[in-house]
């Protein structure tokens, strides 16, 4: 299977036709092996416009949503990146190739594992993935983040993680109930006030945790 020509076709039919403009996010998408973090049975899914689920009951997105999600951050290589819901770890991969740090928090602890392994066997050395409840925040990381990313569906704003956001800092989540949600971009002004803007409608897994959904 020639996993090059998929790729530069996915990001041409499924993500420039569809309106992402920033050059920085298509050549991170065109860089990233994207069939690496696919369980083997779908790897013919991997460059198809439809999630792919990965276990446990979670997806990885389409590539569409990782790169309009991505493109909402406006990253450059100083930023520090928290994510929520590391999954597979391609979304974070994107993320690495754009920003300096990413911190992840993945609460199944097998999805954390085979990231984490997947990542570094791709050489990635600026991602640090932790397991727990990422709907608490980066607990472990003292420093401000000049990006969050949700990467589940969150049922109400998560304001609490406000605070961990540096001045002009952004945070892209899906929030709405377990079947539809909007995802939104909340930017934080240098005096601490928060812009709120609606991007699209979506649909993604639930996020599980305190500050989400609960498990069952």
């Amino acid at each position: 299977m020639d996993f090059l020509r998929l790729r530069n076709k996915m990001v041409d039919e499924q993500v420039v036709a569809r309106g992402i403009t920033d050059e920085n996010v298509l050549e991170a998408l065109r860089r990233v092996p994207r069939h690496e973090f696919i369980p083997h049975e779908s790897v013919y899914l991997a460059y198809r416009d439809c999630p792919v689920a990965i276990g446990e009951g979670q997806t990885i997105s389409q590539p569409y949503m990782v790169a309009l999600m991505t493109q909402c951050l406006k990253l450059d290589k100083t930023a520090r990146v928290f994510e929520v819901g590391t999954g597979s770890g391609y979304q974070t991969a994107i993320l690495a190739e754009l920003c300096q740090e990413v911190y992840s928090v993945e609460r199944i602890e097998t999805l954390a594992d085979h990231a984490r392994r997947r990542l570094r066997e791709l050489k990635y050395t600026n991602i640090e993935i932790v397991h727990g409840d990422g709907s608490l925040g980066g607990a472990e990381s003292s420093q401000l983040f000049d990006a969050v990313i949700i990467t589940a569906a969150a049922p109400a704003r998560l304001d609490h993680l406000f605070a961990q956001l540096a001045p002009d800092g952004r945070m892209v989540v899906p929030i709405g109930d377990r079947v539809s949600q909007t995802l939104k971009l909340f930017t934080k002004s240098q005096n601490d006030s928060i812009i709120e803007e609606l991007v699209c409608g979506c649909t993604f897994v639930p996020l599980i945790g305190e500050y989400g959904w609960p498990k069952n």
